[in-house]
């Protein structure tokens, strides 16, 4: 199947030009590291804020060609042909020209070169171990794609749990000085590389990356699956991913995309199931009437523009519900479904009993933790700002607009917005077991992919193993947890034990004398009976309860990571 045809305000890809773009940005040490070793840590902290000054300061009066690339296409001013020419000294500025990456003032050394796209750099970690790819997979490196780009199609490259690609997008705010256009294709931000480090990297036949934008989730897929298809309700933003799979190398026939909306473009007579399914949707809630409210003149329109990245055209958060109670009709047996997503709480509820509905409605093996919770006055100024609109800048559509988002809030008794990630699951038989929804507000350790998979498969095996059959198995302390222990001065036994986790979700559990043994105990070599019939000895208890009392913490633990099964 051939790509929508691109709008020609989005990037072109040429085999040639890319392999000479590709080894230019590797040549000029155009990474995350190299432009921050650029900046110092001053100026690229302040771009991390959106603050540019700094930057623009770094980057001036120097050849370095790492300045002309960030000025060009991070920071959206002007550069003189010639620094542009020695940056890009393979693809030359005739060559960004036919890419649709920049447009020049003309031919002269001193002419101004100015970037059409942002492209920059990017690296993340998202847990792939180091077992080899499938054919065409992008490299770990941008350093290693150049290397490999003529043999981009036949590449076996080995992955490793951190990548290193450029990617493109539109310019956005802080190179524009504008607030953005409503078919915006963003770049990679907090919640996409948060989706990307949360999701499970074991080897898949066929992912599905739903609301692809600029493709950065397909480009992980494409690390462990055989194949993958990226959909997008924007042909625009179809035509960036196309672009930053093909600069990344990744064989076209590893990664089809398809323009249309939800699960549309693969819900077809005869459509092959996903056993992964990866999404970062258009969650955001926006107002959908035109009503000012208090806020506005009266009976002046809301104007609150929908942007396509974040707006899915649905009344409060119903796009996270359609997705969460729909995508079990694309997964295969056995097949993994994570998206991140907003939810609505609403008066005299808890925020998961809407979202659990939901789940129960899937029909899925479900697991949500939510991340955040905001207030409807937190949450209308976060997105107000993020469309580019600010109290400086336009002051009456920002009162107009942040009136509009309190008075959808108010008509469904919304009283916070909480922001999570949501993992499914299809059984691979039988009815669904696992429901858990859970608030973590604090740090966790990403990447979580690696944990959120060894947490599924320790359900299962939890699952296939009633408390006779758990007695006989042998149990093992994870490397990573650690033991506190709180004293009352002049007392010999502990008042308190704590069992710290220190990665994952870097979760603490308190334990009592007899959990806090039997854990002491796991070192692999005592089955959990014999480990629970010791306990009781020496306890002077009966064994059945020591078993009740330790089991159901032993199950979590083993269910969190603390514990691990030994020899299967």
């Amino acid at each position: 199947m051939t790509d929508p045809t691109p709008p020609t305000d989005t990037p072109r890809t040429d085999p040639a030009l890319l392999d000479a773009l590709r080894a230019d940005l590797a040549g000029s040490d155009y990474t995350v590291e190299g432009v921050e070793d650029l900046l110092g840590p001053l100026a690229a902290a302040a771009l991390h804020r959106e603050e540019a000054v700094p930057a623009l300061r770094a980057t001036v009066g120097t050849t370095d060609p790492r300045a002309a690339l960030v000025r060009a296409f991070v920071l959206g001013v002007d550069v003189p042909r010639a620094a542009l020419e020695r940056a890009l000294g393979r693809l030359g500025v005739a060559g960004a020209q036919a890419l649709g990456l920049v447009e020049a003032a003309g031919a002269g050394p001193d002419d101004a070169v100015r970037a059409r796209v942002d492209l920059r750099p990017y690296e993340a970690a998202d847990g792939l171990d180091t077992d080899p790819a499938p054919p065409g997979t992008p490299g770990a490196t941008g350093t290693a794609a150049a290397t490999n780009a003529a043999n981009a199609t036949t590449t076996n490259a080995a992955p490793t749990g951190t990548v290193d690609w450029w990617v493109a997008s539109d310019l956005g705010e802080l190179a524009t000085g504008r607030a953005l256009r409503t078919d915006h294709v963003l770049g990679v931000g907090g919640a996409s590389t948060t989706l990307a480090q949360v999701t499970v990297r074991d080897a898949r036949t066929r992912a599905l990356d739903l609301g692809t934008g600029c493709g950065i989730q397909a480009l992980h897929a494409a690390r462990h699956a055989r194949s993958v298809v990226g959909t997008d309700i924007s042909r625009r933003a179809l035509a960036f991913a196309r672009f930053n799979a093909d600069l990344a190398g990744v064989a076209r026939d590893r990664l089809e995309l398809r323009a249309g909306s939800m699960l549309d473009p693969v819900s077809g007579p005869g459509e092959a199931l996903f056993d992964l399914v990866v999404s970062n949707p258009p969650f955001v809630i926006t107002p959908r009437s035109t009503a000012a409210g208090a806020a506005g003149a009266a009976g002046a329109p809301g104007d609150v523009p929908l942007y396509e990245y974040r707006d899915g055209g649905r009344a409060g958060d119903a796009i996270v519900r359609e997705l969460v109670t729909g995508v079990g009709a694309v997964l295969a047996p056995g097949g993994v479904a994570q998206l991140l997503g907003n939810w609505e709480v609403r008066r005299g509820e808890e925020w998961h009993e809407r979202v659990g509905e939901w789940v129960e409605e899937s029909g899925l093996d479900g697991w949500v933790v939510q991340r955040e919770l905001q207030d409807p006055a937190q949450y209308a100024e976060t997105w107000i700002r993020d469309g580019g609109t600010t109290p400086d800048r336009d002051p009456a559509a920002w009162a107009q607009r942040y009136g509009a988002w309190l008075d959808d809030f108010a008509s469904r008794d919304v009283e916070a917005v909480g922001f999570g990630i949501v993992t499914l699951r299809r059984p691979l038989d039988g009815p669904p077991t696992l429901r858990r929804l859970e608030e973590v507000t604090g740090g966790v350790r990403q990447p979580l992919g690696p944990a959120v998979a060894a947490s599924l498969a320790a359900h299962s095996w939890l699952d296939r193993r009633d408390d006779a059959a758990l007695a006989r198995e042998h149990l093992a302390v994870a490397p990573d947890v650690t033991e506190e222990r709180y004293l009352t001065p002049g007392h010999a036994d502990p008042s308190v034990v704590l069992l710290r986790q220190g990665g994952a979700f870097g979760r603490t559990v308190r334990a009592g004398t007899a959990l806090a043994g039997f854990v002491g105990a796991c070192d692999g070599e005592l089955a959990v009976g014999q480990i629970v019939g010791a306990l009781a000895s020496l306890l002077g208890v009966g064994a059945g309860d020591v078993a009740a009392d330790v089991l159901p913490s032993v199950r979590g633990l083993v269910l969190d990571g603390l514990l691990v099964p030994v020899g299967g």
